[in-house]
């Protein structure tokens, strides 16, 4: 990867001629107070003499003035230096420097041609990292009107952000409408209900839909919306579980007549397996697990190339509820393979049965003693993998960070999943024995994760993404940390420094008086002897029109 900034020599380089110049812009103004002010006649022949005279009958007020202005100037570029690094994440002085002095002092360009070459394995890398920025939707969402508006009752908060709700409606349109759903009234009605901003319009048109006909696409939105229990949501999907296996049957019988009764048959698939798939999350949240464990089976086995739900990841979450690691580990010898996408539940998840063998009994201080076993390497290894991945992940589970509902959509190693997968599998990990303290011992591995290790260099979207598809009470989690710019630092000491000469002029005038005229010869010094050496080399009668200028 590419350097996000400049590097240490060009950064010196921009220190120092931001430096200079900020110290020769406080001497321009002083001179301009000179001038226009003080009217101090600064002919060349006069001016040196003249300019030494009067700072040596300057009073102590105004180097106090002096030094609280450059105190003021240093505070204001501080403010702005913070302002602009809270809101674009860079420092402004630091993308000046990049972009206009670098090339200037001997830099190299970051769009020179030898840089903008890049080999086959980067391209592959920037084209993943592009693809992991994809946000997904949440195999584990909640119910809008079961449990995301009852935090709102209890709250007053929302949950969801309009991003995410809109990305819902995308996927409402996608998955249960077809070309034609103009043909049957209920569905054109549903077509326009999925469309629609307001939830009250919504619902009012599911139940108009349902007055004309039995219509699943009308049962899922009120089950999902309208109902404000979990029994509720329940008894209006199995109506349209109903009403779906009617359509679909139909459907797979016509499906080969044509390119709309194809269409149709797909919409009507993505239907039943949508009732199915919320009919076993009912279960499992009332409590009837090995129900809904048979319910995720049976449905993985009928519709098998149905990937796009991920509902292997609602199985490992109620597999680990009943405690049959042996069923998880079957599970995630299938989808943990090299060839199928990731997640933070695959990843996690094999980390806590890796850890699970030896948390019991694994010590810290004990293993850098007698060094790591096979077991404890391997979970080591597993949880190295799962940071690695994910690395938000761990400060939920450790309750370093509060928690929050999970958003309807996630990003891939982004802290919305992060979120999500905690939500659901802190208590899985609490109920492993010594398996958090395992993780907290390595908590901080690997760093730096952005450079990449076991999969792709960490993509640098993820906290854009995660700030749309969370609320803005919750604080997002950004990796990598951004660590303060140089320049905010430098600008911050100069601010305190001018303060201090500032302040101790006020208290110690005579003092600092002395110190400042020392100082004031001292810079004028080496001007002086150059003055002095250009009125001995150049013609009396040419420094004389030059000074008549």
């Amino acid at each position: 990867m590419a350097e996000a900034g400049p590097g240490f020599l060009e950064q010196l380089k921009s220190c120092i001629v931001w430096s200079w110049t900020y110290l020769w812009t406080v001497w321009f103004f002083i001179m301009l107070f000179l001038v226009y002010i003080l009217r101090v006649p600064l002919k060349i022949n006069d001016n040196l003499s003249t300019v030494s005279m009067f700072l040596n009958t300057l009073t102590p007020k105004f180097y106090v003035a002096l030094t609280g202005t450059s105190s003021l100037i240093s505070g204001l570029i501080l403010i702005f230096e913070w302002w602009y690094f809270r809101k674009y994440g860079t420092s402004f002085i630091e993308q000046v420097s990049v972009s206009h002095l670098r090339p200037l002092l001997g830099g190299v360009d970051n769009n020179s041609p030898s840089n903008s070459n890049t080999s086959n394995g980067d391209s592959d890398s920037n084209r993943q990292s592009v693809s992991e920025c994809k946000v997904w939707r949440n195999p584990l969402n909640l119910f809008r009107g079961a449990e995301y508006n009852r935090y709102t009752w209890v709250t007053g908060r929302e949950p969801l952000t309009y991003y995410d709700m809109n990305l819902s409606a995308q996927d409402h349109q996608t998955f249960f409408t077809c070309d034609t759903d103009h043909l049957r009234p209920a569905d054109a009605i549903m077509q326009k209900a999925w469309r629609e901003r307001n939830p009250q319009a919504r619902i009012s048109a599911a139940h108009e839909a349902l007055e004309l006909n039995e219509c699943a696409t009308a049962y899922i939105l009120l089950a999902e919306e309208e109902a404000t229990t979990i029994v509720e949501a329940e008894k209006l999907f199995k109506q349209a579980l109903k009403a779906g296996e009617g359509c679909y049957r139909r459907s797979q019988q016509l499906q080969h007549h044509g390119a709309q009764y194809e269409a149709q048959h797909r919409r009507d698939t993505n239907v039943l397996v949508y009732i199915k798939r919320r009919l076993a999350m009912c279960a499992r949240k009332l409590g009837r697990t090995r129900e809904a464990v048979k319910m995720m089976r049976d449905l993985m086995k009928e519709f098998p190339l149905l990937s796009m739900f991920n509902i292997h990841e609602n199985l490992l979450e109620a597999l680990l509820e009943l405690q049959a690691y042996a069923d998880v580990q079957a599970v995630l010898a299938k989808y943990d393979d090299i060839s199928l996408p990731k997640s933070a539940t695959i990843c996690y998840t094999a980390a806590l049965l890796k850890a699970r063998a030896v948390s019991d009994k694994f010590s810290p201080e004990a293993a850098s003693r007698r060094g790591l076993s096979t077991a404890e390497m391997n979970a080591v290894e597993a949880i190295h993998r799962a940071v690695e991945f994910n690395p938000h992940v761990p400060k939920y589970l450790l309750e370093m960070k509060s928690l929050i509902l999970p958003p309807e959509h996630i990003l891939k190693r982004g802290d919305s999943e992060a979120i999500a997968y905690a939500f659901f599998h802190l208590q899985h990990w609490k109920r492993v024995e010594g398996a958090l303290n395992l993780l907290h011992s390595f908590r901080m591995i690997p760093y730096p994760l952005e450079k990449g290790h076991l999969f792709y260099p960490y993509p640098i979207c993820t906290e854009t993404a995660d700030r749309e598809l969370l609320p803005s009470f919750h604080e997002v989690s950004v990796y990598p940390k951004k660590e303060l710019p140089f320049f905010i630092l430098f600008t911050a000491g100069l601010c305190s420094f001018t303060a201090m000469l500032a302040l101790l002029t006020h208290q110690f005038p005579e003092l600092m008086g002395v110190f400042a005229k020392a100082f004031l010869s001292t810079l004028f010094a080496p001007l002086n002897f150059v003055m002095e050496k250009v009125e001995g080399i150049l013609p009396s009668s040419l420094w004389h029109q030059l000074t008549r200028i």
